[in-house]
């Protein structure tokens, strides 16, 4: 038996290729890991790793990750339109494959604890690691970003988890979460560059103010092509459907007559949630996941003798 955990690690830096690089080199060409796809986004200055491993090697490769992030980059020189408050600022993973729940829980756990102890970084937990209710949501862990936070931090409700209530000047924080199904990156690009409508949008689909509750969302700004994006982080697409989500955020914006104008995936994303989509968007009748071609493929290498 396998395990294999998931994790979708973010840090705050999408325009400097060499520290990119250098921290992404980090889970590239691990024995028991395998990066699947990263995605730098220079309006966010964040760049976004999708990489799945067996439990021992990931722990060590994202630990390294986030060492070589917090060498690389300064949180007092840092900026962008993202939301965040560390260098390394989340590490969330999840149970891919003969591994639970509780396992991935009590991996993020020590997963914190070690990076504390190794970098002397604070550590904030949130999703199923969350000490309070407040703290299951993204949102209210980095209200005010790294420079508001830093501010507050010696406040015991806004204090970190793990470390002395305060930030590491440089470092910032990192939040480490354990969920049960993989994020999936969601933006939905409109056709303005006022950014009050995006985060009035935001604030209708995120769970917290009223929407859906597998969702959080920003309204972000695209500084460089003058547009706006509603990005929206999804835990369960399954339960909440990226066409469900799509279809808020047009009808929303059609009251201030603003146009849908494109949506992105950032990184990995199971192959029903486009399933499901394609199915809603095109009416289709009786589809079986047996009609898709590739489907097959798996079979028929089992079949082959090597």
């Amino acid at each position: 038996m396998t395990q294999v955990i998931h994790a979708v690690p973010n840090f705050s830096e999408g325009r400097r290729a060499d520290v990119i690089e250098a921290i992404v080199d980090q889970v590239r060409n691990v024995p028991g890991v395998k990066l699947l796809d990263y995605a730098p986004d220079p309006d966010f200055n964040r760049t976004v790793i999708t990489v799945i491993g067996q439990p021992e090697p990931l722990f060590e490769a994202l630990l390294n990750m986030a060492g070589k992030a917090y060498e690389l980059i300064d949180m007092e020189q840092q900026s962008g339109s993202h939301p965040r408050i560390g260098a390394q600022d989340t590490i969330p993973v999840f149970p891919l494959k003969e591994i639970t729940l509780e396992e991935c829980t009590e991996y993020a756990e020590r997963l914190g604890a070690e990076l504390h102890k190794r970098y002397n970084v604070p550590v904030y937990f949130t999703g199923e690691n969350a000490r309070t209710p407040e703290r299951k949501s993204l949102d209210y862990i980095r209200k005010g970003q790294y420079e508001g936070l830093i501010k507050v931090a010696h406040l015991p409700e806004r204090a970190p988890d793990l470390g002395p209530a305060a930030l590491d000047p440089h470092k910032g924080a990192t939040i480490v979460s354990a969920a049960a199904s993989g994020l999936v990156a969601f933006n939905v690009i409109l056709g303005t560059d006022n950014l009050e409508i995006a985060k009035k949008i935001a604030k209708i689909v995120r769970g917290p103010s009223g929407g859906f509750t597998t969702v959080r969302s920003v309204g972000l700004a695209f500084e460089d092509r003058k547009q706006v994006v509603v990005s929206m982080n999804m835990f369960d697409t399954n339960q909440t459907p990226l066409y469900r989500t799509y279809e808020v955020v047009k009808f929303e914006a059609a009251r201030y007559g603003v146009p849908v104008v494109g949506t992105e995936l950032v990184g990995v994303v199971p192959q029903e949630a486009l399933l499901n989509t394609l199915e809603y968007f095109l009416q289709l009748e009786g589809f079986k996941r047996s009609q898709i071609l590739e489907n097959h493929l798996a079979d028929l290498e089992a079949t082959i003798v090597k």
